[in-house]
């Protein structure tokens, strides 16, 4: 069975440590691309790209606000498993910030943000960090701004979770024998944004379901065609 993650939970005080001083603002250089539109054309539920031959009616970057995932494509996305999934979201480790399971029948809807930090957790975890650790970090992801994310490295000793916002901060940890491993948050952005854009979305403005673009999928059915 699937570890939930409530296994490497020990005891001790949840700490996060920050550098001191006022963190730099990183720049919004991974903002999702304005929403291109073609007056009096027919829409497209096509997620990023359109079929071949079909007019490019718009282009949503995976990292939109306007668009928001299931559960299972969360769980591919983030390479974990529902039972983790559900378990997270019901103990409020991290819940769905787009849509819950309530009321009754409702599927959740996880936003980007949300499931790079399922990444993150998942990374975390299998690092030896502690639950409770785990949820420090967490709420601290949560509440900083979505475009300061992608230049944070997560350095961890196993026990204690370190932001920095510079190369040289991280080499400072290291010379202080704090960092055992690190995660570049925007590596893992990169590497989300990459796998969410061959996965099936949900506008959230209008409901409509987007169908992901798999080049691999469609080369194999061009194969199947010439068979």
């Amino acid at each position: 069975m699937s570890s939930s993650g409530d296994e490497a939970a020990v005891g001790g005080p949840c700490t996060l440590h920050l550098p001191p001083g006022n963190r730099p603002r990183i720049g919004r250089a991974w903002e999702a691309p304005a929403i291109e539109t073609v007056a009096e054309l027919p829409r497209v539920g096509r997620f990023p790209a359109v079929q071949a031959g079909q007019p490019a009616i718009e282009r949503i970057g995976p990292s939109s606000d306007l668009l928001g995932y299931r559960g299972p494509t969360a769980c591919a996305a983030a390479g974990i498993t529902y039972r983790q999934l559900d378990y997270w979201a019901r103990t409020g480790l991290l819940e769905p910030s787009v849509r819950t399971a309530y009321p009754a029948g409702a599927h959740r809807l996880y936003s980007f943000r949300d499931i790079l930090i399922l990444k993150i957790v998942k990374r975390l975890l299998d690092a030896g960090v502690s639950l409770q650790n785990i949820r420090v970090a967490v709420t601290h992801l949560q509440s900083s701004e979505l475009s300061e994310l992608a230049g944070l490295t997560l350095m961890s000793d196993g026990a204690t979770v370190y932001e920095c916002t510079s190369p040289q901060q991280v080499v400072d940890l290291l010379k202080g024998g704090q960092g055992v491993f690190g995660i570049a948050v925007g590596a893992v952005w990169q590497e989300l944004e990459g796998t969410l854009g061959r996965l099936h979305a949900e506008r959230t403005d209008t409901g409509e379901t987007l169908v992901g673009h798999d080049p691999a999928d469609e080369l194999a059915q061009r194969r199947n065609r010439a068979v």
